[in-house]
């Protein structure tokens, strides 16, 4: 009785409240709040360490950021210097080994963590003096080792190699090489080249010249007390030997002349990468530096922005589409809007790109967009002073920066005293569409033809060609001839022949396949069961659990998705037939697959044959083994291109299989690594149930 009591008082106000307020006027905005900030406490070592200390009783935790901030670093010939410094450091100290150090760290519940420019660490309050002690030792005091030099060494030549093949990172090295220069230290290539000459006493020389205190600042938050604090960091830090970074000059990039259009081939990309781009001089210091913020968030800052709206909500071009406005005090930064595209949408994307650039500098933006810009700004930021690592880190950005000492304390007051016109006048200061680098990354002999036709504002944009180390190449040939008299049967006959024969695989009546993968940190199952009977089985677990599966037997089959069955209807059918075959390539001797012509995958001439219309399959020229089968499907209203590679040829029971596949679709990619394959064994006709 009582809840009915209740519920009936709350509706009653509800109505009365209803009756009120008149719903069909926006109510008018209360004044900005008034922000306090308390300043953390500060001094300074005499070897030049800068220490800001916020105390908050809040929680029994504590934080501690180690920032250097040093000018840009040239690495020259020995690029990955840096990243092998930091690599190397917080593998304990002088005084105390790798296995102790970590051990300990890990027992105390806490967290090291270092960069070749800064370190971190957090921690109960109570361990917090052991903490501050581990994190200064192993700063100041590192043990570089050989072994472990070689093992990280190793560890970033590995992560070098499992990039040449990924379209993003080819697509990010290579923008900025190409907007910086690659003797810019922005610009500058890590390859395994300049890795390999790396040498122990790089390392060390790079420590002793740039890991220094005369630019460093120590941030420590939490629950702790300022003058017991003061004392440990003076006892902890002092021995930081005093010393100021060398200074060297880098010559100022410049931007391109004119629009156009930078292309990189990357055969095996599913889909291209594009970014439309230009150097600016932007400051946190600017007068019109929150303009421009909110100009860039208003064009693509997030799921309301135009180019989200544009390229994915409206076109179904992309998953999502977004820009950014960077800024830098030591050197111009990038702004940039990107997209991850399909193939057949790259021309179209960068012309929509472009326009969405275009109308933000030529025509105001609404004084709507302008108000939930700034209502999101407003609330991100009030939200965010509920963390005091936010006072800290705009505590830093006063120092670091150079702005005004209320720069946070008048941030609403400023935010909301920005006009439309101030909005357009930022986005015509740094945003161009005179000067525009267009940066296309994507697979040449499917998106070249059409991103060559492309006019900007009526204008043809001519189109440069770079290789994957942003060096200056001849437009890529496509057009490799087919050899006379060569027919699809051919290619399949070579490709039966060179696995084993067909004898041996008519043979085969059934095999089963088990394989990892590894996504996100998450290790991926894969299991595959076909017979010549037209049964097909493929599960896909996480964590041992079935995320999907699918199953076909006698004419019937069901897949299940997250715990969800679907029975198969015609069309699904069709296509898992298709896929149950042991050995499609028997089947397609009798026809239904046609030759589309020579192409290039992974730097080799293949041949494609269509399958179907959303189905391709390409075969070496030279060996005439599978490389690559591409398949297209709809979902969620997008175009999907999947995409696998097949390598790592192995024979089991005298057929040669593909023990590595390599699965790429829309953002996501990983590697198949077969575990087993067995040949006339291990399938029952309870694997089709």
């Amino acid at each position: 009785m009582r809840k009915s009591v209740t519920t009936l008082v709350m509706v009653l106000i509800a109505l009365t409240v209803n009756a009120q307020v008149d719903r069909t006027q926006m109510p008018e905005p209360g004044p900005a709040p008034e922000i306090n900030l308390k300043d953390p406490q500060r001094f300074e070592l005499k070897n030049g360490l800068k220490v800001l200390v916020v105390e908050n009783h809040k929680l029994p935790r504590v934080s501690i950021q180690l920032k250097i901030d040093n000018p840009p670093i040239s690495e020259g010939e020995k690029a990955g210097v840096s990243s092998l410094t930091g690599s190397l450091l917080g593998n304990g100290s002088k005084n105390i080994t790798k296995d102790d150090f970590n051990e300990e760290v890990d027992f105390l519940g806490a967290r090291i963590s270092f960069s070749s420019q800064s370190a971190y660490a957090s921690s109960l309050s109570k361990y917090f003096p052991r903490i501050l002690e581990l994190m200064a030792d192993a700063a100041i005091n590192p043990n570089f080792t050989q072994e472990e030099f070689e093992k990280e060494k190793e560890k970033l030549i590995t992560g070098l190699k499992s990039q040449e093949k990924d379209v993003k990172a080819i697509a990010r090295k290579v923008t900025n090489a190409l907007a910086y220069g690659k003797k810019h230290p922005y610009g500058e290539l890590t390859t395994q080249e300049t890795v390999n000459q790396v040498t122990l006493t790089d390392v060390q020389r790079f420590y002793r010249n740039y890991f220094v205190p005369a630019n460093a600042y120590l941030v420590i938050i939490g629950d702790v007390d300022f003058k017991e604090t003061k004392k440990m960091v003076k006892e902890y830090f002092t021995p930081w030997t005093k010393a100021v970074p060398p200074s060297f000059q880098f010559s100022k990039p410049s931007g391109v002349q004119y629009s156009q259009i930078n292309f990189v081939d990357v055969p095996n990309a599913v889909q291209s990468e594009i970014s439309v781009q230009n150097l600016i001089d932007l400051k946190m210091k600017a007068p019109d530096y929150l303009a421009a913020v909110l100009a860039n968030e208003i064009l693509g800052g997030g799921g309301e922005g135009r180019l989200f709206l544009n390229l994915r909500e409206d076109k179904g071009y992309t998953y999502g589409s977004y820009s950014q406005m960077g800024n830098d005090k030591y050197a111009p930064s990038l702004f940039r809007a990107a997209a991850s595209v399909r193939d057949a949408v790259t021309d179209s994307s960068v012309v929509e790109l472009f326009k969405e650039i275009d109308r933000i500098r030529t025509a105001p933006v609404t004084e709507k967009e302008l108000k939930n810009t700034k209502a999101k700004y407003v609330g991100r930021f009030i939200m965010a002073l509920e963390n005091p690592e936010t006072i800290a880190d705009y505590a830093l950005d006063i120092q670091i920066e150079d702005l005004p000492k209320d720069f946070y304390k008048t941030y609403l007051e400023r935010i909301n005293a920005i006009t439309v016109a101030d909005v357009q006048n930022a986005a015509q200061k740094y945003i161009s569409t005179e000067k525009t680098r267009i940066v296309v990354t994507g697979k040449g002999s499917d998106v070249l033809k059409n991103l060559e036709k492309v006019s900007l504002n009526g204008k043809p944009v001519s189109v440069n060609y770079f290789d994957k180390n942003a060096n200056t190449v001849e437009k890529p040939n496509y057009e490799t001839a087919l050899p006379e008299g060569v027919t699809v049967n051919d290619i399949l006959n070579k490709y039966i022949e060179v696995i084993g024969g067909k004898e041996k695989l008519e043979a085969v009546q059934s095999y089963s396949l088990t394989a990892e993968a590894e996504m996100q940190g998450t290790k991926l199952n894969l299991a595959i069961k076909k017979t010549a009977n037209n049964q097909f089985m493929q599960d896909v677990k996480v964590m041992g659990n079935s995320m999907s599966k699918q199953v076909l037997n006698d004419g019937a089959g069901y897949m299940i998705m997250q715990g969800q069955r679907k029975e198969m209807d015609e069309a699904e059918l069709k296509k898992l037939k298709e896929e149950s075959a042991p050995f499609p390539e028997l089947d397609q001797l009798s026809g239904g697959v046609t030759l589309e012509g020579i192409e290039t995958v992974d730097g080799k001439k293949v041949y494609k044959i269509k399958v179907s219309d959303d189905k391709a399959v390409f075969y070496d020229v030279e060996t005439g083994l599978k490389l690559q089968v591409v398949t297209v499907a709809k979902m969620n209203g997008q175009q999907i291109t999947s995409t696998i590679a097949l390598s790592d040829y192995k024979e089991v029971a005298g057929i040669r299989f593909p023990f590595l596949m390599a699965q790429a679709m829309g953002p996501q990619s990983f590697d198949f690594i077969v575990k087993e394959i067995k040949v006339n064994e291990g399938v029952s006709d309870a694997d089709f149930e």
